[in-house]
């Protein structure tokens, strides 16, 4: 799968125990940040979601080089088609 995808989540995130789930069975490769380790990442959330720490947040760096796509709580397709598959 072309690109790259960071997910931020938290160890008590059944959303991204979901999505990370659909994303191994289909082979996209992924890094994982806790938000609750991470103080950088909890704050690239909050901005992310109006002031929030929702997770999963998802930042998809397509291959083609046609900028950062950021997503909250995003299905499997969507992520699949920020990464341009």
């Amino acid at each position: 799968m072309p690109g790259t995808v960071t997910m931020y989540s938290t160890t008590w995130c059944g959303y991204c125990r979901r999505l990370k789930s659909q994303m191994d069975r289909e082979g996209i490769a992924y890094t994982e940040v806790n938000i609750e380790h991470d103080p950088e990442s909890a704050a690239f959330v909050e901005k992310a979601n109006g002031g929030n720490q929702t997770v999963p947040t998802v930042l998809v760096l397509p291959a083609t080089g046609d900028g950062e796509v950021v997503m909250t709580n995003p299905s499997l397709a969507q992520v699949k088609q920020a990464l341009g598959a």
